[in-house]
C-alpha cells in the first residue's frame, strides 16, 4: 500500500532523512521507533506532503504521490493524526470533527460518519457542543483519532498518540487503535511507548540518525537484545 523508495529530507544544510525505504502492506499495523530526533515525524509529514523530500519518492497504492499537495494526499486515502493533537481550541468538537472531511463532498455521508462517531464514543457525544480547547489531553487525542477517520481513509498515520497522555486515556487511546485496525484500516504507527507499539503491531522498524536500522516482525524485534536495552529499558 505504502512505498518509500530511498527518501533524503534535508532542513536548510541538516539532514533530517537519509535514504530511507520501506513498504507498508495492506491491512497491517506497523511501529516506527526510534529516539527523539530520529526522523520519525518528518517521515509522516514528508508521506503526508507537508514536507517535500530532496529526494526519493513516495507511493501509495500504486500510485507515485511525491510531490502532491497535503489536501491531494488526504483525498486520495492517507489521514495523520499528529503529534500534540492540533485540534481547533476556538473551535466545537462537532466542527473539529467535520474539519477532517473537508476534502468530501457527500453532505449526507459526512452527517452520517459524523452521528455515527458520536454514538460509538461517549465522550464525543458529551462534549459535541463545547470548544476543544475546553477538553483534557486524552479527550483532543479522541477527537484528533476520529477527526482523520472522517477523510474515510485507507491508512492511517498516528504519531505519538500517548504523548503526555494520562494511563487510563493512554489504554482507551490504544483500543481505539486496535479497533480501527481490526475494522480493517492500515496503520503506520510512530510511539515513544515502545513496549505498548510492539504488542499491537505486525512489523516494526527502528529508526536512528534519519535512517532505518532495524526492520522485522514486531515480535523478532521485541525479542531482539539490543531493542530490549535500548528502546524497552531491559
Amino acid at each position: 500500500m505504502l512505498k518509500l523508495d530511498n527518501l533524503f529530507v534535508h532542513y536548510g544544510e541538516a539532514m533530517a532523512m537519509e535514504g530511507v525505504s520501506l513498504n507498508v502492506e495492506e491491512g497491517e499495523l506497523v511501529c516506527l521507533l526510534g529516539p527523539n530526533g530520529a526522523g520519525k515525524t518528518t517521515l509522516l509529514n514528508t508521506i503526508c506532503g507537508l514536507i517535500r523530500p530532496t529526494s526519493g519518492t513516495v507511493g501509495f497504492q500504486g500510485r507515485d504521490i511525491t510531490g502532491l499537495s497535503a489536501a491531494e494526499i488526504q483525498k486520495g486515502g492517507i489521514s495523520q493524526v499528529p503529534e500534540g493533537r492540533k485540534i481547533f481550541p476556538s473551535l466545537t468538537v462537532r466542527d473539529n470533527l467535520r474539519i477532517g472531511a473537508y476534502t468530501r463532498k457527500d453532505e449526507a455521508g459526512i452527517k452520517e460518519d459524523l452521528d455515527r462517531y458520536v454514538e460509538m464514543f461517549p465522550i464525543l457525544k458529551e462534549r459535541q457542543k463545547q470548544r476543544g480547547g475546553s477538553l483534557s489531553g486524552g479527550e483532543q487525542q479522541i477527537v484528533a483519532i476520529v477527526r482523520a477517520l472522517m477523510g474515510r481513509p485507507r491508512l492511517v498515520l498516528f504519531d505519538e498518540p500517548s504523548l503526555g497522555l494520562a494511563p487510563l486515556f493512554i489504554k482507551k487511546v490504544y483500543e481505539i487503535i486496535q479497533t480501527i485496525y481490526d475494522q480493517g484500516t492500515t496503520i503506520l504507527l510512530v510511539e515513544q511507548n515502545a513496549r505498548m507499539a510492539l504488542e499491537i503491531s505486525s512489523r516494526a522498524m527502528i529508526m536512528d540518525g534519519g535512517r532505518v536500522v532495524i526492520s522485522g516482525p514486531a515480535e523478532e524485534v521485541a525479542d531482539s537484545e539490543e531493542v530490549r536495552k535500548a528502546y524497552l529499558g531491559e
